[in-house]
């Protein structure tokens, strides 16, 4: 008998449907008109959705906890989400030559996972939790089924995307000029 071949994808998306039911689920936040006021404030990627439209965006959240040290994703992992965190922090890196270089540490009311949204499907980086973290986790295909609210997400999203790519950009203006002064 020929061994059999496996689709690395499949292995992949096997992976995160086991870590998705390994990972302790919270209970329901209530969603209550000063909460959903304070999201609507706090967290960037909700910048002008009316409350009734949040209300309803997070109702299909999956909301969990990870613990201090846990990942969250790696790195080359595929995404079909992005994650709104409620609490705690996560630091994002990624590896370099074998090592895990810090990029971002990142706090309530940030979102990250966010590319899996907009066309890539590999993790660009790993998220590990650096205190006991609780988050929401919005999946594309609840996000698109909901086009009033997706067209809000996805500007959100480019107007993220774009503010990290000028820091970049600056960040790597920097170094340029740094080495060519060497």
């Amino acid at each position: 008998m020929s061994p059999m071949k496996v689709d690395p994808a499949l292995v992949q998306m096997f992976a995160e449907n086991v870590r998705a039911e390994v990972i302790a689920p919270v209970s329901r936040f209530k969603l209550e008109p000063a909460i959903i006021e304070k999201i609507k404030q706090k967290v960037p990627i909700f910048s002008g959705m009316s409350s009734d439209r949040l209300m309803s965006t997070l109702a299909v959240a999956e909301y969990f906890s990870v613990k201090a040290g846990e990942a969250v994703f790696n790195e080359r992992d595929i995404g079909d989400s992005f994650f709104v965190l409620m609490s705690g922090e996560v630091l994002v890196e990624k590896l370099r030559n074998g090592k895990a270089v810090e990029l971002v540490r990142l706090n309530a009311g940030h979102c990250f996972g966010e590319m899996a949204l907009v066309g890539h499907h590999l993790r660009s980086a790993t998220v590990r939790a650096t205190r006991d973290t609780v988050l929401m986790r919005f999946y594309r295909e609840l996000i698109d089924a909901h086009p009033d609210s997706a067209h809000v997400i996805y500007r959100n999203i480019a107007r993220i995307l774009a503010g990290r790519l000028d820091e970049s950009s600056e960040l790597l203006a920097g170094l340029v000029g740094q080495a060519a002064a060497t």
